[in-house]
């Protein structure tokens, strides 16, 4: 089961790792990438609990 979340974070790791990177952006995809951030933040949070458990 580790292994799976540790692959899961990875993934999830490397896609906030794109969002991150955006630039020149306007203000509807800094809306945008702001919520998809804050989704990829949260099960980020939630797999890391997992892996502690």
């Amino acid at each position: 089961m580790d292994e799976k979340i540790d692959t899961a974070i990875q993934y999830y790791s490397k896609k906030l790792n794109i969002v991150n990177s955006k630039t020149n952006l306007s203000a509807d995809e800094i809306i945008h990438y702001g919520e998809e951030m804050a989704v990829i933040e949260y099960k980020l949070t939630a797999l890391e609990v997992a892996k502690e458990n």
